[in-house]
């Protein structure tokens, strides 16, 4: 099976460079989910050199500050999944940046600490719910100008 982060779907490449990608997540848990993943194929942190790690980064940076702009989110999560027992379903290595917004969930406290409760994630099984959380094309091509500095 070809990598879906280093042969992505076209659309959901909202920007790259040498180092990195940031992509539409395919299941997304809120409106502008977004992946940074290195452009190398590494499924581990320690597999990568101490230039791509600060391009992660500064991907993180650059993920959040065009969503500021673009759907003005009350707040973050950031996290990866290393390994499968941490939930990782891709063996590349990639860093989620959820934008939050407030009253977006019942439950908010607690934020990435709720990855160890044993429930199933209702997202992933509820294709209405990430269908739903797909921004529209237009909202897409705003996100990716700011993410190019526009």
């Amino acid at each position: 099976m070809k990598c879906p982060f280093c042969n992505p779907i076209k659309e959901n490449i909202l920007y790259e460079d040498d180092t990195i990608r940031i992509l539409l997540d395919n299941y997304p848990a809120n409106p502008g989910h977004l992946l940074i993943v290195p452009r190398r194929h590494v499924t581990k942190l320690e597999e990568l050199s101490e230039g791509e790690k600060a391009s992660l980064l500064r991907g993180i940076e650059i993920a959040i500050e065009a969503l500021k702009k673009t759907l003005n989110p009350d707040g973050f999560n950031v996290g990866i999944n290393i390994g499968k027992a941490a939930g990782q379903t891709v063996e590349h290595l990639h860093i989620h940046v959820i934008p939050r917004f407030n009253n977006d969930c019942k439950y908010p406290k607690g934020g990435i600490r709720k990855a160890v409760l044993d429930v199933k994630d209702e997202n992933l099984e509820d294709e209405e719910r990430w269908t739903k959380n797909r921004l529209p094309r237009e909202k897409v091509e705003e996100l990716r100008r700011a993410l190019h500095g526009g």
